[in-house]
């Protein structure tokens, strides 16, 4: 049977445990998401925690008063008796779909809703908790806290009406767990600020780094899972070949004082530079720009987002493929890909430091590639499309006859 999908703009509830001032990849994808929804004449809401510090365009998100969580101190957790009191009002904007962002309050929350407004809730599985969980609860057992973050996703991804993953790997793991119900994979991709040109010498100068000094770079939240660890014992191998060589760690996180403290063990503390977060409409693409080569070892991503940011001011990416940055990266459209292993790893980055010719090369087709393929305007239509697709479907199951036909076979049953 073919479902026919309206063209009518759609009002959309977003609901996230996360968003910004607290900067993570999850925040960096519901703004791209409404920012490209918004321009395409859809409304889209969002309830988020209250940070207790006030951000830009607030108009179209609903704050919940929430509490600090003792084990993550960046982030908040919502309180759904407050969230529930918003009840009403959310009645009466007359949403078609919700869509939660993340598996904690927000989750239950949007479950809860999605069933007194009769609407279809669908989820994002931006985060891969099977290799998060265990670096958060260290009293747990690695391989009962895998366990339980398996039954979990399971058990949350079979209780909505839809799934999004934001890649195929990440989506064959959730398949493996027993997740069920329908799914589309829908990656974030790039605004149109991400290809803007950005100054890399006048970055480099600010931060005292000197124009011709190799410079990797690493973006992202400074976390045990990100695999970090990894691109130190990378650069103190480098330093060998090459004592200039300079590693550039942006972000910040819970595995930041471990890091500091594994370069003064490598010895290679005047080999790697920590920033802490770059703001990202003023200076993140300029330290894009700034970088030989982007580096990445993490391997439980979902999608990799700033694997793209890199690509898109072209700057070449070694990395290792694994889950969600698989399905970014193709050996020679702006990346190498490596093992995880700091020798084959760190001959890669060496190659393109000593020849700028192959590094300028592939960057080239890097901003090229991301240009073709991940615009965040392509898949924010193919967003919209899945949301009309599940609309309709739950209208037509709702339909008079289609109750009446169930509430016969129900009949014919007993």
């Amino acid at each position: 049977m073919t479902t026919h999908v309206t063209k009518k703009p759609l009002k959309i509830l977003f609901i996230s445990d996360v968003y910004f001032p607290r900067i993570n990849g999850v925040s960096t994808s519901i703004k791209t998401f409404v920012d490209q929804m918004k321009s395409i004449g859809h409304v889209v809401h969002l309830i988020a925690p209250d940070y207790m510090v006030g951000t830009q365009d607030e108009a179209w998100i609903k704050r919940i008063p929430a509490r600090s969580i003792y084990f993550d101190p960046e982030d908040k957790l919502m309180k759904y008796g407050e969230a529930m009191k918003l009840l009403p009002e959310l009645q009466a904007e007359k949403y078609d779909i919700i869509h939660v962002h993340t598996p904690f309050v927000a989750h239950y929350l949007g479950l809860k809703l999605a069933k007194i407004l009769n609407i279809p809730c669908i989820e994002t599985y931006h985060t891969f908790f099977e290799d998060y969980l265990h670096h958060y609860l260290p009293w747990v057992p690695k391989f009962m806290a895998r366990g339980l973050a398996r039954l979990i996703s399971k058990q949350q991804c079979n209780a909505v009406d839809a799934i999004v993953a934001p890649s195929n790997p990440m989506l064959d793991v959730l398949r493996s767990y027993g997740v069920n119900v329908s799914a589309e994979v829908v990656p974030t991709g790039l605004q149109d600020h991400s290809f803007k040109e950005a100054d890399g010498k006048a970055f480099r100068k600010k931060y005292g780094i000197a124009l011709d000094r190799p410079m990797l770079l690493y973006v992202g939240r400074v976390a045990f899972e990100k695999n970090i660890d990894f691109l130190l014992g990378m650069a103190m191998v480098l330093s060998d070949e090459r004592q200039d060589i300079l590693l550039v760690v942006t972000g910040e996180g819970p595995a930041e004082a471990s890091l500091h403290k594994l370069a003064k063990t490598f010895n290679i503390e005047n080999n790697v530079k920590f920033l802490g977060y770059l703001d990202r409409n003023t200076e993140l693409n300029a330290c894009y720009q700034a970088a030989d080569v982007f580096v990445f070892a993490s391997k439980s991503e979902t999608q990799g987002l700033v694997l793209l940011e890199a690509m898109a001011q072209g700057t070449p990416v070694v990395a290792i493929a694994e889950l969600g940055t698989a399905s970014i990266l193709v050996e020679g459209e702006g990346a190498l890909i490596a093992k995880e292993n700091t020798l084959e790893f760190a001959e890669k980055v060496h190659q393109l430091i000593i020849y700028p010719e192959q590094r300028f090369e592939l960057g080239k087709r890097a901003k090229e590639y991301a240009l073709r393929k991940w615009t965040a305007k392509l898949q924010a239509e193919r967003m919209v499309k899945f949301y009309t697709q599940l609309v309709a479907e739950h209208a037509s199951n709702l339909s008079p006859s289609r109750m009446q036909l169930r509430h016969r076979a129900k009949q014919q049953t007993n």
